[in-house]
């Protein structure tokens, strides 16, 4: 259950008269820089208390918040992101929702590209831990982009798991470079051990 019977629900007045400190579900994902879905999903995961004012609306208090952060930070070495940086480059947006929810929900920083060309300047910005690649898209495909991330920051530089739908692209991977193959339809059980095993790697 997403209330604890040991702590009082938020009031409205209480979250008028201490605005500083309760946020909203929008407020919370700001704070936290993940989707609204995916902090839905943590509270009700019981990884984030979550309050209601008595016309049932989520409240979270920023201690909360700031301590959530913390524990998903833990001991990241220096010079190293919080949170391990993912970027999925996939023109289906349902896609790339889909994998960022999932991603977010195991406490990875994710961001998402809609073209090999927008994924690529998001490189140039703060290339990633680990980029999630779709072989099958228009005007540039996945490894087009592949050979281009190791054109401009080297071979292993960044890791880079391809997926497609088109289960003969497997066979493309050995020799281009790529970490690994995933066919597609994927279930998240896969692609996020396929992730996590990279980004521990």
């Amino acid at each position: 259950m997403l209330d604890d019977p040991e702590r009082e629900p938020a009031t409205a007045s209480r979250v008028a008269d201490d605005a500083r400190e309760w946020l909203t579900l929008g407020q919370a994902a700001t704070f936290l820089g993940a989707a609204p879905g995916t902090v839905r999903k943590w509270a009700d995961g019981g990884r984030l208390p979550t309050y209601y004012t008595p016309g049932r609306h989520r409240r979270f208090l920023r201690s909360d918040l700031d301590a959530f952060l913390a524990r998903s930070r833990g001991a990241a070495p220096a010079g190293r992101p919080a949170a391990p940086g993912v970027l999925v480059v996939d023109d289906d947006a349902g896609l790339r929702e889909f994998i960022r929810v999932h991603l977010e929900a195991e406490g990875c920083s994710v961001r998402e590209a809609a073209s090999a060309s927008e994924g690529l300047a998001a490189l140039d910005d703060e290339p990633p831990d680990l980029i999630l690649l779709d072989v099958l898209m228009p005007r540039m495909d996945g490894w087009e982009m592949l050979r281009r991330v190791h054109e401009r920051h080297g071979v292993d530089a960044i890791q880079v798991i391809m997926y497609s739908g088109e289960i003969e692209e497997a066979g493309r991977v050995e020799g281009r470079g790529a970490h690994a193959f995933i066919g597609k339809p994927f279930d998240a059980g896969k692609l996020l051990a396929a992730t996590k095993q990279l980004l521990r790697s």
